[in-house]
């Protein structure tokens, strides 16, 4: 197989996830889902970065850094780990209850946890801006509840919504399928065009992140988080109106 035969069914997957099919399974929801995936880079690489070593979006991480504070490893916190640990559980409960009492219609689930969402990074937004010193305790553990129940509120979202290969935060199974499922591997070589951009979105929104935080704008990445979480939740309502098949629950 040439190179260009190999890199087609990539491109196409790719451009299906960005512009789909209105009769497929997903319909619309699947940019969506990536625009959060680059919310999740944005507010990870700013919490991460000003907030000490923690994690508001990948909790594994916050495991993982539990353990090294545990074992007097230098930079690491137990207590602002566990503080995300328990404001991202708080946030997937919230998540969670609005999946539930919205499931009949996907449109409806996605918009009533993007408006939360959207409120509580802008409040972080606020507080990152406004309220003194990233490094003192009360601003910090502030943002660490405003990030963690926001970005707990989305993961519980994106699982009520079960879109393949665009969970918005865990990207260590989607990177495995792209190797394990590919051609190479004796495997389909599926949706690798839809995993690579959840990658792509991943690193973009964290490398964007990480720019403006290292060049003197702090918030500014939880700005920009908000503003794409505001328009994602504006055109999340236009889908509130649908009675597509999509819409039916997963």
């Amino acid at each position: 197989m040439s190179i260009r035969e190999a890199v087609r069914p990539v491109l196409r997957e790719a451009r299906a996830t960005v512009l789909p099919d209105p009769a497929d399974r997903h319909g619309p929801l699947p940019p969506v889902m990536l625009a959060l995936t680059v919310v999740t880079g944005l507010v990870d690489a700013f919490s991460y970065l000003t907030l000490g070593h923690v994690f508001v979006a990948n909790m594994t991480g916050n495991v993982v850094f539990s353990g090294f504070a545990l074992a007097g490893a230098p930079g690491f916190s137990l207590v602002a780990a566990l503080a995300a640990l328990a404001a991202f559980g708080a946030g997937a409960l919230l998540g969670g209850r609005i999946a539930h009492r919205a499931r009949a219609h996907r449109g409806r689930v996605l918009h009533r946890a993007l408006v939360p969402e959207t409120v509580l990074v802008l409040a972080g937004y606020a507080v990152a801006r406004f309220a003194g010193p990233l490094d003192t305790a009360g601003s910090r553990y502030s943002l660490i509840a405003l990030l963690g129940l926001a970005l707990g509120v989305q993961n519980a979202t994106a699982r009520a919504l079960a879109v393949p290969d665009l969970t918005t935060t865990v990207l260590t199974l989607t990177i495995t399928g792209m190797a394990a499922d590919s051609r190479a591997a004796g495997g389909p070589g599926g949706r690798s065009g839809r995993r690579a951009l959840s990658v792509l979105a991943m690193f973009s929104g964290a490398l964007a992140g990480a720019f403006a935080v290292l060049h003197g704008q702090p918030a500014l990445p939880l700005l920009l988080a908000g503003l794409l979480l505001a328009v994602c939740t504006l055109d999340a309502f236009t889908l509130t109106r649908s009675d597509a098949g999509w819409t039916d629950p997963v």
